[in-house]
């Protein structure tokens, strides 16, 4: 990655390229950088993703959830970023993880069942089809953070 390194009197600075395609991480195909810096431009702080049928969540059958990924914050990034750590598992890419995606995706959810939060659990357990929707669209809420 090219960075650019700035000093201060205290400290050195290290400035990220104004563009998060300048510098793609080798680990990511372009291709699908593409597609996803795309949908980027599209993406918006909130998203309500409805089911093709139910999903169950302890118990409750549950028809859509609701995102806000904009009420995040970088607490919320380096919670998630220190559990992943904990957990041995290295995060390369923020926008390509779907284990950071995943508790992304989690913490943004504002949909309660039971009065409770949606869990991990019930994230890992939902169709595949319902979660790379809900993954991609954390994806290009990241994205567009960079663009």
């Amino acid at each position: 990655m090219n960075l650019e390194r700035s000093t201060t009197m205290d400290n050195d600075i290290i400035n990220a390229p104004d563009s998060a395609a300048a510098d793609v991480p080798a680990a990511v195909d372009p291709a699908e950088f593409a597609v996803a810096e795309a949908e980027a431009k599209e993406s918006t702080g909130t998203y309500t993703h409805t089911f093709s049928r139910p999903f169950m969540v302890d118990g409750t059958p549950v028809e859509e959830l609701t995102f806000d990924w904009a009420g995040l914050t970088a607490e919320d990034s380096l919670a998630i970023e220190n559990e992943l750590q904990m957990m041995g598992k290295a995060v390369i890419a923020l926008e390509f993880s779907g284990e950071y995606l995943l508790r992304m995706a989690m913490r943004a959810c504002t949909t309660t069942v039971n009065g409770r939060r949606v869990g991990i659990d019930a994230f890992r357990r939902m169709p595949i089809a319902d979660y790379n929707r809900i993954r991609g669209r954390a994806r290009s809420f990241l994205l567009r953070l960079g663009l």
